[in-house]
């Protein structure tokens, strides 16, 4: 029985022993050197880690630019035309010298007479042959700028445009720049008409690829006309583009002498230098 005791002992230290292992560290132990569990554990070399940084705030994206459509082209017209400005030719051969008086009436609007005379136009036309050069001794239309230009009227220069719609293009921007008419040179190069103004889809200062949907033009040889191109339009008559073209073709390069490349001629108002 003596001998039992000690065992009893021994098991009873151990048990006691196992109890304080499994017991949780706290208050007072924990600051004497038990370890806590939420404390920040040092890397071996000393030197802490990044502190935790906070989650970023969510951003509300910035809202895209509002995009303005650019203007769409409009409705646009000019016309110099006043009533009194048509003068006929006064001879079969006279267009070019006519068209140079009906050239000074549309842009003269001072009050200082209209140019109708005849025998201002027989003097107006032999100048103008006087200017040129063909084989038909006649006025052609390098005639037909040199005496606008030198009437005042000017500048004004002579263009050969290949295409029918960059022609028409051409001649309506001028018009709206200069505030001055435009030589039409008709029948492959065999007669004269004046373009006083014209309508578009788009104005030629704002839009580069506006379209011409009518021109206004005279004809000194109406009421007359013709038997191969048609008949003459009734002063300031507007035109589709495909009823102009029925007489506005392109130039025949035979027809007189010239460096121009065949094409659609125009007498053309020039902004002055």
């Amino acid at each position: 029985m003596n001998g039992a005791r000690p065992r009893h002992s021994v098991w009873l230290a151990a048990l006691a022993s196992l109890l304080v292992a499994c017991t949780p560290v706290n208050g007072t132990d924990a600051a004497a050197g038990g370890a806590s569990p939420t404390a920040t554990v040092q890397p071996a070399g000393g030197t802490a880690g990044p502190s935790p940084q906070p989650a970023a705030a969510a951003t509300t994206p910035a809202p895209l630019p509002t995009v303005t459509p650019p203007p769409a082209p409009g409705p646009y017209a000019i016309n110099l035309y006043r009533e009194g400005d048509f003068v006929p030719q006064y001879t079969f051969d006279w267009c070019v010298a006519a068209s140079v008086q009906m050239a000074h009436n549309l842009i003269d609007d001072t009050g200082g007479g209209t140019w109708s005379d005849s025998v201002q136009q027989g003097e107006l036309w032999e100048l103008a042959r006087a200017r040129s050069s063909d084989s038909f001794n006649g006025a052609n239309p390098f005639g037909w700028a040199h005496v606008l230009t030198a009437s005042g009227m000017g500048p004004y220069s002579v263009v050969s445009v290949a295409d029918y719609g960059v022609a028409l293009q051409t001649a309506a921007r001028a018009i709206a720049e200069t505030g001055r008419p435009v030589g039409l040179v008709m029948w492959s190069g065999r007669h004269a008409w004046v373009m006083s103004g014209f309508e578009s889809v788009g104005d030629p200062a704002k839009f580069q690829d506006f379209r011409v949907t009518g021109i206004h033009v005279m004809d000194p040889l109406y009421p007359y006309g013709s038997q191969q191109w048609g008949p003459s339009p009734v002063p300031n008559s507007l035109l589709t583009p495909e009823e102009l073209a029925t007489q506005f073709v392109v130039r025949e390069p035979r027809r007189w002498s010239s460096q121009l490349p065949a094409g659609y001629l125009l007498v053309l108002p020039q902004d002055a230098a």
